[in-house]
């Protein structure tokens, strides 16, 4: 196999915005004209993050392809629920990623494990080393075999000096022996603090952890560090000192207000023709048009928009439908500010400030029963009050179930997922989830074509077919739907067999949509989703 690989690690803490900066070099070296694929290596032990608990993890994202992973006999998990990074992978490369290059420990050690009771390792003690470092480097070869790159970039999770990455660390450290220093690079991505109270910035931990990476046997050649502001060449050199690497080997990553502006950024500072010399690669950057796209985003009307959900204690839960939103105020002049609404705090009665401050609202997705009422209150209200709203995926259920209470008049109506004894279940089950008992990669995921029939949707798509990804378990019953539409409910996007309510709006509204689909997971900057489009356009 004939690919160059770059490999990006972190220290200090995690959350440093490793998947950003990742995605930036990725595009750094596609804007000279070379073939990009990316691998995230996340060390728990879940076979995907599918389960974890938003508020922890963040936002999970869903992927166009459906990976089905068998890591013994008799044994298959269906992936298509990946980790939040590969949505900045998606939005910089504009690339469809393949739910196989999310690499984690649960896959890993049950490949292993299962592999031994079948035979694979017959006479043989199972080890970190060599058998899972070796595990995760066949994992690494797959997709350079399967996506043929030019540049493979592999980002660790975590921090170097996590317990449960140090088999990683390892294996990383091996594969760049096997693949050649002059075919690979290592990137460090660090933190350095200011601290106001001396007003200076202070190089401690990044210095404990450039000691863990060298002692790893994993010296960087670049380092990258987080910081607030530009670093004073003082700091820099400190950096470079105890990293082990040149004086210009060290780049920052200041806070910028458009994120997609870190490879400009990047590219002025050097690191391009940095990473060309060190791969013995050569290309000609061209980033006028990413340029074109960057400019959109610092410009525009500036517009509220309150975003419903459960789970705002971690921002990071909604990126993506954040993203979209700042994609299609880019295209359209508006500059979005998004209000935060917590739906408990709706329940309470904290909160309806904001949703009366905005220019319109647009509901979640989530799970479960908490906060599920001021989610329901909040779109009955932008129903009655005219405010534009968007549903997402829960969003859209429990806007049926507000409908169904608010026009309607059917008192009790819910979502089975929240009350099972509902009188009107205008929200349940699929029908093939019924016999369901395990929990991990069994919703209906991935890409699934959508019909879209006339309507508001039809017409910001324009066309009647379109694929879009999914991630659920309960829909809209079409008993009931039918029912709502002498009252305005529309039922305006269908499955490919007519038989699930895909998307719906209300008639005599200025615009009140809800989809069952995910379109901020395909949306791009530059290339918005139609979608969060037509909704920032009801704003105008």
């Amino acid at each position: 196999m004939d690919f160059k690989l770059i490999i990006v690690t972190g220290g200090v803490i995690s959350g440093l915005g490793k998947g950003v900066i990742a995605a930036s070099i990725g595009k750094l070296l596609q804007s000279r004209g070379f073939s990009i694929s990316m691998i995230k290596i996340d060390p728990y032990l879940n076979p995907d993050p599918g389960t974890l608990n938003p508020i922890e993890h963040g936002e999970v994202f869903i992927t166009e392809e459906v990976w089905h992973f068998k890591p013994g006999r008799g044994v298959e998990f269906k992936i298509a629920e990946i980790d939040e990074d590969f949505g900045h992978y998606e939005r910089f490369l504009d690339v469809n990623m393949h739910p196989s290059n999310n690499i984690t420990s649960g896959q890993i050690m049950l490949s292993v494990i299962l592999g031994e009771r079948k035979g694979r390792y017959l006479g043989q003690t199972i080890r970190l080393i060599p058998h899972v470092t070796q595990a995760i480097k066949e994992r690494i070869y797959e997709v350079a075999r399967r996506e043929t790159p030019d540049i493979l970039i592999v980002e660790l999770g975590g921090t170097v000096g996590d317990y449960e990455a140090m088999a990683f660390v390892e294996a990383l450290r091996q594969l760049r022996l096997e693949v050649g220093t002059r075919n690979s690079v290592h990137i460090h991505v660090t933190y350095v603090p200011f601290v106001e109270t001396v007003g200076e910035f202070k190089t401690k931990p990044a210095q404990l952890f450039f000691r863990e990476v060298l002692a790893a046997g994993l010296p960087p050649d670049f380092v990258i560090a987080r910081t607030q502001s530009t670093l004073p060449d003082a700091v820099k050199a400190k950096l470079a000192l105890y990293a082990s690497v040149p004086r210009d080997a060290v780049f920052e990553d200041p806070d910028l207000n458009v994120i997609y502006e870190l490879p400009l950024y990047l590219e002025e500072k050097g690191l391009g023709v940095k990473l060309e010399n060190k791969l013995g690669i050569k290309g000609k950057p061209d980033m006028g048009e990413w340029r074109d796209i960057v400019e959109k985003f610092k410009h525009g009307e500036p517009r509220k928009i309150a975003m419903v959900g459960k789970y705002w204690r971690m921002s990071d839960v909604y990126i993506s439908i954040v993203e979209a939103i700042k994609h299609a105020g880019a295209e359209l002049g508006i500059k979005p500010e998004i209000l935060a609404v917590d739906s408990e705090g709706l329940e309470k009665g904290i909160g309806w400030d904001l949703l009366e401050e905005s220019d319109g609202i647009l509901s979640t997705p989530g799970f479960g029963s908490r906060g599920t009422e001021g989610m329901i209150k909040a779109a009955g209200w932008a129903l009655r009050e005219g405010k534009p709203f968007l549903g997402v995926c829960f969003g859209a259920q429990l806007a049926t179930v507000a409908f169904a209470r608010e026009v309607m008049g059917w008192k009790g109506a819910h979502s089975t997922e929240i009350d099972p004894n509902t009188p009107w279940p205008v929200i349940d089950l699929l029908p093939e989830q019924r016999q369901i008992e395990e929990v991990g990669g069994t919703m209906r995921l991935g890409g699934h074509e959508v019909i879209l029939l006339e309507g508001i949707l039809r017409r910001a798509y324009g066309r009647e077919k379109v694929v879009e990804r999914f991630r659920h378990r309960y829909h809209i019953i079409r008993e009931f739907a039918e029912k709502m539409e002498r009252r305005g409910y529309k039922i305006t996007a269908v499955d490919s067999s007519g038989r699930i309510i895909n998307a719906f709006e209300v008639e005599g509204h200025p615009y009140y949509v809800g989809v069952q689909f995910h379109p901020e997971f395909k949306s791009r900057p530059g290339r918005p989703s139609p979608t969060y489009k037509s909704f920032l356009e009801s704003l105008i």
